[in-house]
């Protein structure tokens, strides 16, 4: 028997319609992992509990946390603390978990030792077909160099003694931040074309009123210049350098979408080449942040912007 398990699933619910629950945890307890392997924590940020009753059989493999309205980052932060396992699997409670090309990831963590690894999400489980490749070992920062790193924590497995520090752990729900410095540690980094995880179909969210634009927009600009700040080897810059100026052309990409406002965003870009966010350097982008970079540099092609965002 393992001194502690495989992976801890952290199942992250917000007044989860039990339904929803329970298809999640049943994706979960299908996978071919041994009790001593598997440990499963819900951690309830919603008003009300999920009702217990659901759990009945289940009561002995699941830690069911009540929160009642901390926020994603102390839900996450306690659930953290309390794992054991070696890996952690972060899960949406309307989410489920598809058993062939997880177990795929399964098998790279039991046999290649990553430190991280990346997968590919999907809302239609007819992605989950077979044969699956993977790659590395690798830096992290070396994948990120080249290429467009998921901005979703649901995508990725791994070692939670990446993330031991505490204010790591308090991170955790921004995931641009947490994301990029995960993979800055990462030295045996993993990714595979497996589609392993089921992402729900939520419904369309009314649009959100100006303050709330407003408070979003601001967050991000306060992270962006959080990531400037991090200190990491020079031979990590260049794959940080990248990371930031990505992540700054989708931040001018929701100004533009959410104020429609021109002047805002030539005052946006102004105050970002204050703090050293602008303008975008020079990098192997892909095509649209290629094109994005162009057309926002040159006055007139900026225009287009606006109606080409919506």
């Amino acid at each position: 028997m393992s001194a502690k398990p495989l992976i801890s699933f952290i199942v992250y619910s917000h007044d989860a319609e039990p339904a929803n629950l329970r298809a999640c945890l049943d994706s979960i307890l299908q996978l071919s992992l041994a009790d001593a392997d598997r440990e499963i924590i819900i951690v309830d940020d919603g008003e009300t509990s999920a009702p217990l009753s659901m759990l009945l059989n289940n009561e002995d493999e699941i830690t069911y946390i009540h929160l009642k309205r901390k926020g994603a980052s102390a839900a996450y932060a306690l659930a953290l603390r309390l794992s054991t396992g070696r890996y952690v699997q972060l899960v949406g409670s309307t989410d489920r978990l598809l058993r062939a090309p997880y177990e795929h990831c399964l098998d790279i963590a039991r046999y290649h030792n990553p430190d991280v690894m990346f997968y590919k999400n999907t809302d239609n489980a007819a992605d989950a077909t077979t044969p699956f490749t993977y790659e590395g070992p690798m830096l992290g920062s070396t994948y990120m160099k080249g290429n467009t790193i998921q901005a979703a924590k649901i995508g990725y497995m791994f070692e939670k003694s990446l993330i031991v520090s505490e204010e790591f752990n308090e991170r955790i729900a921004n995931k641009n931040e947490f994301l990029t410095k995960l993979l800055l540690r990462s030295e045996r980094f993993y990714y595979t074309d497996a589609y392993a995880y089921l992402a729900s179909q939520q419904t369309a969210q009314s649009a959100a009123d100006g303050s709330i634009h407003a408070n979003r927009l601001a967050e991000t600009e306060k992270t962006l210049v959080n990531m400037l700040k991090l200190v990491v080897p020079e031979t990590d810059r260049p794959a940080l350098n990248r990371r930031i100026a990505q992540l700054t052309m989708d931040y001018l990409c929701d100004v533009i979408r959410t104020t429609h406002d021109k002047k805002t965003l030539v005052k946006t870009m102004e105050r970002l080449a204050r703090k050293g966010l602008y303008p975008l350097p020079d990098r192997n982008y892909t095509k649209k942040y290629a094109y994005f970079r162009k057309m926002i540099g040159n006055p007139i092609t900026r225009n287009l912007l606006f109606y080409l965002i919506k």
